[in-house]
């Protein structure tokens, strides 16, 4: 199957899981699920939700413990929060700041979730590969986070 045809799939079968449920909490746990069980050289994917205005806190996933608290503008998550733009990062050892909670990552990509133009939350997803993500799977999840984005 073309990467394509994967995210258009893998947007439906969120689309299915989370439609007519309201909330966030819940749909980002099967969010994540649906992810960790789906994408291929994964070994983490979940959500950090901001806690204030300087902080993430974790959220509903899947994988190993995670650091519970990173400062926005901080590693790639606390990033992706302060710039509102996907991260994608082909090597996390050559990412300035990085926040290494698993020390089997070595390549993540971090797309913040929005409502009402600001950012809530981010997906984090890490592989233990280098550069296993590139621009269609960032076109790709961009579209699951934006189904995700239709229901908050």
């Amino acid at each position: 199957m073309q990467k394509q045809d994967f995210y258009q799939t893998l947007v439906k079968q969120a689309q299915g899981l989370i439609s007519g449920e309201s909330n966030m909490i819940a749909n980002m746990a099967n969010l994540s699920a649906l992810l960790f069980t789906t994408l291929e050289d994964i070994n983490w994917a979940g959500f950090y939700l901001m806690d204030s205005a300087e902080e993430l806190v974790l959220g509903p996933f899947q994988g190993n413990p995670a650091c519970i608290r990173i400062p926005v503008g901080k590693g790639v998550c606390g990033t992706a929060a302060a710039t509102c733009e996907t991260q994608l990062v082909e090597d996390v050892h050559a990412f300035a700041g990085h926040i290494a909670c698993d020390a089997a990552s070595n390549s993540e990509i971090v797309i913040p979730v929005f409502k009402d133009n600001k950012v809530i939350a981010v997906l984090d997803i890490d592989s233990p590969s280098l550069a296993r993500f590139d621009e269609q799977d960032k076109n790709g999840l961009e579209a699951f986070v934006k189904a995700f984005e239709g229901t908050l």
